[in-house]
């Protein structure tokens, strides 16, 4: 007997379409859109609230607040793909800030002092990856021994003054600058030209080798909604003092770890390993190597997220690493989006993360709402992140994806 499957389409039942679609949600198809509606959501209730949150100047300050853990969040993303977690990646990027504080204040070039407060974060991620990879030790024992003894590591760089100022105006001005108007705008033609001709290659990719196909009518859609994205923060920053050099640095290591996650094999490797390492290893994928690699990169991406941070105070101190840095950078990771089971997630779902948490606290900062306010939101959000999560991994295995 023929069954014809466009009819069969056409005659299925709307509770029956509108379960499948509910499966594709829960099921993780639409892995960003939940995230998106909370942070529209967000954006009203506080713009109802108050109505000097959807303003450029406080867009700008949002972007400067959510620019260090949000580089944290990338970092805590990639570990969090291996289906591990890092306790350390807030101390790590206090060593990373108070190392470019100290060589800047002994006269270093700026640059090399940036470059090597980097490189503090990518010797102390080796060295954490080895002890979980090498050794065996559970990253939860090793991070967290990592947190307490780095910021041991902190007093001793920067002393018993405990803050050490940062009068180069070279460093200042990672977090005190903006780009002016005709250069946002050119990086951002730059950036739609690239979205739609990576976009398009995919789609032309997809269609030689006969893989599925979503429809043209969406495929334009999301290329104009992405458009539409950058230019609406372009022209509501440049109506303040442009787009911060801050924000920029953001989004430059969101699209090259995004790149480096998506395009390229040791990218599919990172998932492949945290989906089922042992699967991976049969595979011929050396797991140990990608472990090492991924835990490395963290603590390269924690360095850089506290050079942004002391640019950001114009100082590194031995509060650096504490208050609820760790948390906003976990919680930047999970709420995105990000499976804490491992092999499910985007390094873009780190930058809507920290735009979740970091709307949050510009705005209850705007309302002079309590920090037991702040504190008790924010810890809602992310329990109901990680159910999500939980839910759409057990309906992931149902359908079997």
């Amino acid at each position: 007997m023929t069954v014809n499957i466009g009819q069969a389409n056409k005659t299925q039942s709307p509770a029956a379409r509108s379960t499948s679609v509910f499966d594709r949600v829960i099921g993780g198809e639409f892995q960003q859109l939940p995230v998106f509606l909370s942070l529209v959501l967000i954006w009203i209730v506080f713009e109802i609230l108050n109505n000097s949150f959807l303003t450029s100047r406080n867009l700008s300050n949002l972007v400067l607040q959510m620019a260090e853990y949000g580089l944290l969040g990338i970092g805590e993303t990639l570990i969090l793909l291996l289906g591990e977690i890092d306790l350390s990646i807030a101390a790590v990027s206090a060593i990373g800030g108070a190392v470019l504080a100290v060589l800047a204040g002994k006269g270093m070039n700026p640059y090399v002092a940036i470059l090597a407060g980097a490189l503090s974060g990518t010797l102390l991620g080796l060295f954490q990856g080895f002890w979980v990879t090498v050794l065996r030790v559970p990253s939860f024992i090793v991070t967290l021994a990592g947190s307490l003894g780095f910021l041991g590591l902190l007093f001793v760089l920067i002393g018993q003054e405990g803050t050490v100022p940062i009068m180069n105006n070279t460093i200042n001005a990672i977090a005190g600058n903006y780009l002016p108007d005709w250069l946002s705008w050119v990086l951002v033609a730059v950036a739609i030209l690239a979205v739609v001709w990576t976009t398009l290659r995919d789609r032309a990719k997809r269609q030689q080798l006969g893989l599925p196909l979503k429809s043209a009518s969406s495929t334009w859609t999301k290329l104009a909604l992405s458009a539409a994205v950058m230019i609406g923060a372009t022209v509501l920053l440049n109506a303040y003092q442009g787009v911060p050099i801050a924000g920029l640095v953001l989004i430059v290591f969101v699209v090259l770890l995004a790149w480096l996650c998506q395009s390229t094999t040791f990218g599919r490797h990172i998932y492949a390993v945290g989906g089922n390492a042992e699967a991976a290893r049969r595979a011929g994928i050396n797991v140990k190597g990608v472990r090492i690699m991924v835990f490395t990169l963290a603590g390269t991406m924690a360095a850089i997220g506290g050079i942004v941070g002391a640019s950001r105070l114009g100082a590194a101190s031995t509060a650096s690493g504490g208050s609820d840095l760790l948390m906003d950078s976990i919680a930047a990771a999970v709420i995105g989006g990000t499976s804490l089971f491992g092999g499910y997630g985007s390094v873009w779902n780190a930058l809507l993360g920290a735009l979740v948490i970091g709307s949050i606290e510009n705005g209850m900062a705007l309302l002079n709402a309590p920090t037991s306010t702040k504190y008790l939101v924010e810890g809602a959000i992310l329990l109901l992140a990680v159910t999500f999560d939980t839910f759409t991994r057990m309906r992931r295995k149902q359908l079997g994806r």
